[in-house]
């Protein structure tokens, strides 16, 4: 398995506290992976943000160029803490923001989007609505979340060392796993893989006699799926709802990050379409799905 690369990292901003927590875990990871790091700020079009006002076209435009002059000098200043150090590119855009945030996915070549999962302006609803969904439909790349990301630490104590891999052997199970091992190689440390079944009601002989069976039936393919990938890893198997699973163990493993996967502009695949939402608003420590 090839090392893992990461060329080109995007850090969507909307000037929150989410996003300075944001810009920390993203320098650290282009730290390490030596990577060229984007600051995007996506502006409201100008018929949303002045559309109340009863102003000639004229006076319209300059107020909303003065409007984006400013921005683009909010956003040179922004972050000066969090990424001290480290040489940024900084680009204001003007549409809606999951789109502009694909968009210019697609076109700069961009390796991994780093954002927080909620914040102020457009990015208010994020995981709750259209603009996350969008950003994981659409964007071919890995996005990197976090529920908590405001209580990051400083860029010096980021740690992703102890990694948490969610397989649920459908198609895009190797690609999580092939991230994981290689976040793992890169940062060393411990790579715990997690396959979680649905449990049942009925603890009768003849379904603890199925239940064994199944798990039996994972535990050899997931056996020969990691093999396949040269991970060394610790395997679990445990009943109970997905995200409840994957976030009690991340949190008891103090995990430094979740991988999860998903399908390529499809969304989230397997059982984690109807998951993903809730293991990333609950997990204890950031996600990346890919």
């Amino acid at each position: 398995m090839k090392s893992l690369a990461i060329a080109k990292i995007l850090l969507p901003v909307d000037f929150s506290e989410q996003s300075a927590a944001a810009a920390r875990q993203a320098k650290a990871l282009a730290c390490h992976f030596h990577s060229e790091l984007t600051l995007l700020h996506v502006m409201t079009p100008m018929r949303y943000e002045f559309s109340g006002l009863e102003l000639g076209g004229p006076v319209l435009a300059e107020m909303y160029t003065n409007c984006a002059e400013q921005l683009r000098k909010e956003l040179k200043d922004s972050l000066a803490c969090e990424l001290k150090d480290i040489e940024t590119r900084r680009v204001v855009m003007e549409g809606e923001a999951a789109r502009e945030i694909v968009h210019y996915t697609h076109t700069h070549g961009i390796g991994l989007i780093v954002m927080p999962t909620h914040g102020y302006g457009p990015f208010r609803r994020l995981l709750l609505g259209s603009v996350a969904a969008k950003v994981l439909h659409d964007a071919d790349c890995p996005v990197w979340t976090g529920a908590h990301l405001e209580e990051a630490p400083s860029t010096e104590s980021i740690s992703f060392r102890d990694i948490v891999c969610a397989v649920d052997l459908g198609p895009q199970s190797c690609k999580a796993l092939e991230w994981a091992i290689g976040m793992q190689k890169e940062f060393g440390g411990r790579l715990t893989v997690v396959h979680a079944t649905a449990g049942s009601q009925n603890t009768g002989h003849a379904e603890e006699g199925r239940r064994q069976l199944m798990e039996s039936i994972v535990r050899e393919d997931l056996g020969r799926l990691m093999q396949r990938h040269g991970a060394q890893a610790e395997l679990l198997i445990e009943q109970g709802d997905p995200p409840r699973v994957l976030c009690e163990t991340a949190g008891a493993l103090n995990a430094g990050l979740l991988v999860i996967g998903r399908g390529s502009a499809a969304g989230v695949i397997g059982r984690l379409r109807t998951n993903a939402y809730a293991i990333i608003r609950q997990a204890p420590c950031p996600v990346l799905s890919v």
